[in-house]
């Protein structure tokens, strides 16, 4: 009976990776032809339409079941911990290739300014959502873990979206490209210390200075380590995969230290992208760098559509139109935060209004860390069903403007910059 369930499982699971590849490619393939605009607005689009809370738990398939089924009652993942997991692993990719596609000396020349932007990023939408929760009448007061919840919520940057836009139109090693995935790094480590600082209260009624400075450092530490650890063993390590001789050794050893480097992030409080992304900053100073892009761009072709797709099935379209008006503002406030807590940073670090705009706009997608969020709030009890409907309206609409907005304004070939830098401006990757 359980060789009989293992079986089903897989079938069921190579089934729908089948059906993702090709709705992601037909999707992607018209959204750029139609309406030119990136492939992964399509993608998340048509992930809405066959996730399981649409049709794919109302298409059969014989000797299957359902092509996407509902999940089980109280599970705040929709899809199998097969398909997630692939999710995870594309997303995983996508940032040890947006690391090796980074201008070292251009991460590091825009450090100060990502650390500004990251921090308004996070100051602004999280006073936002803790105020609006209260003003609707929602908790008595914004400190009330309901109210924190929903702010920590609008906190959270999902760089995976960003960086796929910019990596697609060329863009990635602009000043304002390497400024927003280096802000998104700011804005996870301090995404952590809001979140558990949330729970604590949520748990405790109270947190202490001394656990959010322990909480802050750690998570602070850990990536400075990850990159350190890094760029120390960069070199060895390139000399020692370009021994291998058999095809695809070099590109699968440097992919497994992104892998190894992910897991660690994991392990302690870190989003898995940031460590993925750490390592491949770190080999991207390699003169084998170039090389391990072109050997990993095919297989990123196949899976990193997979986690976009998977992002837009983890939407319940239901849910959102309950409590729909306080959805529509505070979406409104999530756009605006970004927009403002990032953008008058970055008008303060050097950039122009242009600029601050792309870098506003490139640090306004809330995609799965926004739902982690919103998951541990519903499964403790801190907020209802339908707030968590609410968190995922302000997530899927923030996730769908980005690129919509990003694309255009980088089409601009003005500088961002208020003082061009020749040598660094505009370098295509």
């Amino acid at each position: 009976m359980e060789s009989n369930s293992i079986a089903h499982a897989m079938v069921l699971y190579v089934f729908q990776l089948g059906v993702i590849l090709i709705a992601a490619k037909l999707a992607g393939e018209f959204t750029e032809r139609a309406f030119k605009q990136p492939g992964v607005l399509g993608e998340l689009i048509v992930g809405i339409l066959i996730g399981p809370y649409l049709l794919g738990s109302r298409v059969h398939i014989p000797g299957l079941g359902a092509m996407f089924p509902l999940p089980p009652e109280g599970a705040h993942i929709p899809v199998s911990a097969e398909l997630y997991a692939t999710a995870q692993l594309a997303v995983v990719l996508l940032l040890f290739l947006a690391g090796l596609e980074t201008d070292l000396e251009q991460f590091f020349l825009y450090l100060r300014p990502a650390v500004l932007v990251g921090v308004g990023g996070v100051i602004l939408p999280f006073f936002f959502g803790a105020w609006l929760t209260s003003f609707w009448g929602m908790t008595d007061t914004w400190t009330h873990p309901e109210a924190l919840f929903i702010g920590a919520a609008m906190v959270a940057t999902s760089v995976g979206i960003t960086a796929r836009v910019l990596s697609e139109i060329k863009r990635l090693n602009t000043p304002e490209g390497v400024t927003v995935l280096a802000a998104a790094v700011v804005d996870d480590v301090l995404g952590i210390l809001v979140l558990a600082i949330v729970l604590s209260i949520a748990d405790q009624g109270k947190v202490s200075a001394g656990e959010v400075t322990f909480i802050a450092l750690k998570a602070a530490g850990i990536w400075v380590v990850l990159l350190a650890l890094g760029l120390l063993m960069a070199n060895p390590f390139v000399r020692w995969i370009k021994k291998f001789q058999n095809r695809g050794a070099a590109a699968a050893l440097a992919f497994s230290l992104g892998l190894l480097f992910a897991a660690i992030a994991e392990m302690f409080g870190l989003a898995m992208i940031i460590g993925a992304y750490a390592a491949g900053l770190a080999l991207s100073k390699t003169d084998y760098a170039q090389e391990l892009i072109e050997e990993l761009e095919g297989l990123g072709s196949i899976l990193v559509p997979i986690f976009f797709v998977v992002m837009g099935m983890l939407v319940n379209v239901q849910e959102t139109t309950h409590a729909l008006a306080f959805g529509m503002v505070l979406t409104l406030l999530a756009i605006v935060g970004k927009l403002v807590g990032c953008g008058l940073p970055a008008l303060a670090s050097g950039f122009n209004t242009l600029g601050a705009s792309r870098i506003g706009v490139g640090m306004l997608p809330r995609g799965e860390v926004a739902l982690i969020v919103a998951g541990v709030a519903l499964s403790r009890g801190a907020i209802p069903q339908d707030i968590y409907g609410v968190a995922v309206l302000m997530t899927i609409i923030t996730t769908l403007l980005a690129p919509i907005f990003l694309v255009p304004l980088f089409r601009n070939t003005r500088s961002g910059l208020r003082v061009p830098a020749p040598a660094l401006e505009e370098k295509e990757v």
